[in-house]
């Protein structure tokens, strides 16, 4: 069954959820319509829209809008009881993502690192870049364009993304990205990801009819969801935190959402079971992206990326040929992806072999970019030579970064 994308909701009044979000959107930026802040006087208009001030705040309540037809960012949590009573009203500050045509946050200006990821509070993202930069001022944005787009238009300093999942594999959208936007990869971090099923107080597995996550959330549970026995329609929603905010804004009794146990306390939904992924050893690994590269080193275990498509005439046997200039300087591999290039997919190539007086065929094949990882730092000679050999058989070479591995040590309890 094909999955239903869901959009975000709209909220609607206190009355008709137990989470309200009432979210003040002012009128359309003029500087997110461009990947390029072509002066300084656009940075500095850029960074005016948004705020990066997203610690919440327990049990206090917002200052009032300047607007009272409006309302700040401002999201009501309530819980209630089994019996149907009066629900207690719990305020939360949480921060409004950021999109592409409606930056909403501006930021402040201060030596605290302003950090983009993905999602809404509760995201897996979210503890990504809280280990990447420790104390950082995080920045949710509403898609992965947004993140990009943050940090070339000095909204952020850095953005941490995910690329790939042990379960799920790659995250294509965010590899599509890296080629389209001018950012560099400075760092990487592996996180375990620990799946919860959430739905609202009160509600038992047997009453669930569908669950809702991010599709690679879904994908990461699909056999553990079915051995729990739950025989439910799985669709796919933009965001794991997002899809936990869903169900508890619009007090939905059939529906569960795959996300974090932060999500559940977030948007006060209960835990009806805990460490659903397919594999405990569920980990992520994220990239952090900044607008200038690091300098290489060679005094520590570095990882360098890098993208290229072939010759018209190489086709994808260019591959093997890239392969070995790192194989003859004993460079290891740990990352290979292929695209099929937007602008050209197909290609067409004579077929040998056919006898003369036959019309000549011609295979059509895809046209590929290849992405690549490999373990050795720009610094070191070896892999300058390689990188300058690649360059004799591609049409298109181009480094995505040079940076240290992640090499902190962690354990799937953590």
């Amino acid at each position: 069954m094909a999955a239903a994308i869901l959009t975000p909701p709209t909220f609607l009044g206190r009355s008709s959820s137990h989470l309200v979000r009432c979210v003040h959107r002012p009128g359309t930026s003029p500087f997110f319509h461009s990947a390029v802040v072509s002066s300084r006087s656009d940075w500095l208009s850029a960074c005016s829209i948004l705020s990066s001030n997203v610690s919440s705040h327990q049990h206090q309540e917002p200052p009032p809008p300047q607007n009272p037809a409006e309302d700040n960012h401002d999201l009501l949590a309530t819980t209630s009881s089994s019996s149907g009573s009066m629900m207690d009203i719990v305020p939360l500050c949480l921060p409004q993502p950021l999109t592409i045509a409606d930056p909403s946050l501006a930021p402040k200006h201060g030596s605290q690192l302003r950090v983009a990821y993905q999602g809404v509070p509760g995201a897996y993202s979210e503890p990504a870049a809280a280990k990447a930069y420790p104390n950082c001022d995080a920045i949710p944005c509403d898609q992965f364009e947004a993140a990009f787009q943050a940090v070339e238009q000095w909204v952020a300093d850095r953005a941490v993304l995910p690329v790939e999942n042990s379960l799920g594999g790659s995250i294509h959208r965010n590899y599509d990205l890296l080629l389209r936007h001018r950012l560099h990869i400075v760092g990487e971090v592996q996180l375990p990801v620990h799946h919860c099923l959430l739905a609202l107080p009160g509600v038992r597995r047997e009453q669930l009819t569908r669950v809702i996550s991010h599709p690679q959330a879904l994908a990461q549970c699909e056999d553990t969801l079915t051995a729990l026995g739950l025989t439910v329609v799985r669709e796919a929603f933009y965001d794991t935190a997002g899809a936990a905010e869903y169900v508890s804004a619009n007090g939905l009794r059939d529906t569960a959402a795959i996300a974090s146990a932060r999500a559940a306390e977030l948007y006060g939904l209960e835990i009806l079971a805990k460490g659903i992924q397919d594999d405990q050893g569920n980990v992520t690994r994220f990239v952090m992206l900044a607008r200038e590269p690091i300098v290489p080193r060679a005094d520590r275990p570095f990882k360098t990326s890098i993208v290229f498509a072939a010759h018209d005439h190489e086709g994808t046997s260019v591959l093997f040929k890239v392969l070995s200039a790192f194989a003859f300087r004993d460079i290891g591999l740990t990352k290979i992806e292929s695209r099929p290039q937007r602008r050209r997919p197909i290609r067409e190539e004579e077929q040998r072999g056919v006898p003369e007086e036959e019309t000549r065929a011609t295979a059509k094949n895809f046209d590929y970019t290849f992405y690549l990882d490999f373990q050795a730092s720009l610094a070191e000679p070896r892999a300058q030579n390689a990188l300058a050999e690649v360059q004799e058989f591609t049409s298109f070479l181009r480094v995505l970064g040079s940076y240290p591995m992640d090499m902190t040590p962690w354990t799937t309890d953590s």
